[in-house]
């Protein structure tokens, strides 16, 4: 079958009474079909047990079939029909078999249909617009780094992991010295405000106060937790109870201050801020640090840092993935996949599908188009050059085999202009044949056929190649005569005016006027035949002899040449 529709779900209102429910697409198993009730109340899923709740029929069918539950769904429930084909390849090809066309058409029906299935997963995810861009959409920070953290877009428009309340780029003063951007933590040098924390509210410029709410809110007020510690003291001499109380702020003070220092000193051992070459000391799996010398972004895998980001955003490698996997289909965005020479496209287990050989400077190649229902898909030969051959090659003794299917297998060979065809066709399985039609060698030729109206000229044909007989009715009416004929011994074959016929050897000589005798007396006597003499010439003849021959006519000259007559 062909695969017409994109169609892979379902979705029905449950009554409390309904229930069988449609679903219109191909399934190749019972188990290929995901069913789902929703309580629309709550969002709750419940993924249904085939048996336990319902049946499933029409499997295999284009159109597709019913699902029945044991109970209907009740009002308020949505049921969506999924279907989920199982990723697996099932179809096995056994060599010089004839070629399953159905299985095959099945094999492809399935991959269609799991594309399909991906596709519609791929339309439900979140994803970045067709005019949108990002550098990459993976991180490699593991899941007890990321644990508690925020997923979020870096100054590049990049997913990447962030702390729980924003990146600490050290000490600076009041008056900032360099530019930061926003989340960026800073502890004040400056002693109206030392060792406040503040965080960028936005991308601050340098020369921008840590003061100016526009750009900074402060986290840790150090600066009014000292100033209530010493209040706290000085109230301390004036009562017991006041000291106390004070003494109790002070420690609460100073204990905001510990968790403050506390926070601060966790995000410098997980961000080791800016610099020219690797950290070396207080190094854990997933500590951060950037690059000024490559303008990289490097994490720590455990035993060394490795580029996260390059300098322009880009994921810098996936060296360190050996086994990196798709989850969904690879859009080339209008580009190619280069394979380097010799290399391949493998099965899922590794194995050689498609090797690729590089030629230098190629210029051309061959192209693979599909086709709509109706139409064959199509390999042909492409490139720069105005006439290209397309070679297929079998390996060692091997051949270029064109199988059957159904009917026997054919090549078609169209005119120039694809408008009329010649087919050669194999003998049917009936004819038990299995033989070699080796071509005629020699210059351009055509071959000739049993209704071809070609002259065959200078053509030899030895009696060795000649067998069988020649019906009558292809000879004419002579040559039947000739043929139906007895072969007799001594019997001659001659003609009576209107046929050929069997005549003995008198009857023969009485025919041809030679008389009856079996054989002929020479000499010059009457009745006799007359035969040169030993030097080749007529014998003298009585000239008295000569009949019907005038005396004043005759010469001597006329005599001689009657004589040579007779």
């Amino acid at each position: 079958m062909t695969v017409s529709t994109t169609n892979t779900r379902n979705s029905y209102s449950g009554n409390g009474s309904t229930t069988v429910f449609a679903y219109t697409f191909k399934i190749f198993d019972d188990d290929d079909i995901t069913v789902i009730v929703r309580t629309d109340s709550t969002g709750v899923e419940a993924t249904k047990t085939k048996t336990t709740h319902y049946t499933v029929s029409g499997v295999g069918s284009a159109s597709g079939g019913n699902i029945t539950f044991g109970s209907a769904p009740a009002s308020g429930e949505t049921v969506v029909l999924l279907r989920t084909t199982a990723r697996t390849q099932l179809t096995d090809y056994t060599p010089n078999d004839p070629f399953p066309a159905a299985t095959h058409e099945d094999a492809l029906d399935k991959l269609t249909l799991i594309a399909q299935e991906l596709q519609e997963e791929v339309g439900r995810s979140l994803k970045l617009s067709q005019t949108n861009t990002i550098a990459t959409a993976q991180f490699t920070v593991g899941a007890a780094d990321r644990a508690n953290k925020i997923l979020g877009f870096d100054t590049n428009g990049d997913l990447a992991i962030f702390q729980e309340i924003g990146t600490f780029k050290g000490t600076d003063a009041t008056t900032t010295t360099a530019a930061y951007i926003e989340r960026d933590i800073v502890k004040s040098t400056t002693a109206g405000q030392l060792n406040n924390v503040y965080i960028a509210l936005q991308d601050s410029p340098a020369g921008t106060a840590l003061t100016n709410t526009t750009y900074w809110a402060l986290l840790v007020d150090a600066v009014s937790a000292a100033t209530s510690a010493t209040n706290a003291a000085s109230s301390a001499t004036a009562s017991a109870n006041s000291a106390t109380a004070s003494a109790n702020s002070a420690t609460a003070s100073a204990s905001s201050a510990t968790s403050a220092a506390t926070t601060l000193t966790t995000f410098q051992n997980q961000y080791h801020g800016a610099a020219s070459s690797d950290p070396t000391s207080n190094l854990d799996a997933g500590d951060l640090y950037f690059n000024t010398s490559s303008g990289n972004m490097k994490v720590h895998n455990g035993s060394a840092f490795i580029d996260v980001v390059s300098a322009v955003g880009n994921l810098a490698n996936v060296v360190e993935d050996t086994s990196p996997q798709l989850g969904a289909n690879l859009d080339t965005n209008s580009h190619n996949i280069l394979i380097d020479d010799a290399h391949f496209i493998a099965d899922e287990n590794g194995n050689e599908q498609i090797i690729f050989q590089t030629t230098s400077s190629a210029v051309n190649q061959f192209d693979v188009a599909n086709a709509a229902t109706g139409s064959p898909p199509k390999l042909s030969a492409t490139g720069d050059d105005s006439n290209i051959d397309l070679d297929l090659e079998a390996k060692g003794t091997g051949h270029v085999t064109i199988r059957g299917n159904t009917n026997p297998g054919a090549i078609q060979f169209n005119c120039e202009s694809n408008s009329h065809g010649q087919t050669v066709i194999s003998q049917p399985h009936s004819a038990s044949v299995t033989n070699v039609l080796t071509l005629p060698a020699g210059s351009d030729q055509e071959i000739v056929g049993t209704s071809a109206t070609q002259t065959l000229t200078n053509k030899s044909i030895v009696a060795t190649q000649l067998t069988g007989t020649i019906a009558n009715a292809r000879l004419d009416a002579q040559l039947q005569d000739v043929a139906g004929l007895a072969v007799t011994d001594g019997g001659f074959i001659v003609g009576d005016g209107s046929n050929f016929v069997l005549e003995t050897a008198g009857t023969a000589r009485t025919s041809l006027g030679l008389g009856t005798a079996a054989v002929t007396n020479t000499g010059t006597s009457a009745g006799n035949t007359v035969v040169l003499d030993g030097s080749a010439r007529l014998p003298a003849v009585d000239g008295s002899q000569l009949t019907n021959i005038s005396s004043s006519g005759a010469s001597a000259g006329f005599a001689v040449a009657m004589a040579i007559a007779l």
